[in-house]
């Protein structure tokens, strides 16, 4: 079961996941940060990673005088648990009800729309 994050978490972890290298180092994420206009403080960082490593999100490993990060849980495990939760939280399980939603509550751009379609046939159509 993958567990919560909070949405400070969750912005370090899209950083980890969207970075490029094998392993995330403290001077990447803080640049990341910066740049995404949500400079943090060091001790913060400190954290909120010793957080996410604690919840099993992330592994570090102490190279010199600095960490290194790797992701223990994907980015696709982790939307696919959320989504879970929210569907059982919000929808009592049922997608059905989410994607009923999404379309009367035209909250869906014509594009997504046919794509989401593209995508119900595809599935239907696996063994």
């Amino acid at each position: 079961m993958v567990q919560q994050i909070s949405d400070a978490e969750l912005e370090i972890m899209k950083i980890v996941w969207g970075n490029p290298e094998e392993v995330t180092l403290f001077s990447y994420i803080m640049d990341e940060l910066a740049a995404r206009g949500r400079p943090c403080q060091k001790n913060t960082l400190i954290v909120l990673l010793s957080r996410l490593m604690n919840k099993g999100f992330l592994s570090a490993r102490k190279i010199g005088r600095r960490n290194e990060y790797n992701t223990l849980v994907s980015e696709t495990e982790y939307q696919t648990a959320q989504t879970k939760h929210f569907l059982d939280k919000i929808y009592e399980g049922s997608a059905k009800g989410l994607v009923s939603n999404l379309i009367f509550g035209d909250l869906l751009a014509d594009e997504e729309y046919e794509e989401l379609k593209r995508l119900l046939e595809k599935g239907k159509a696996r063994p």
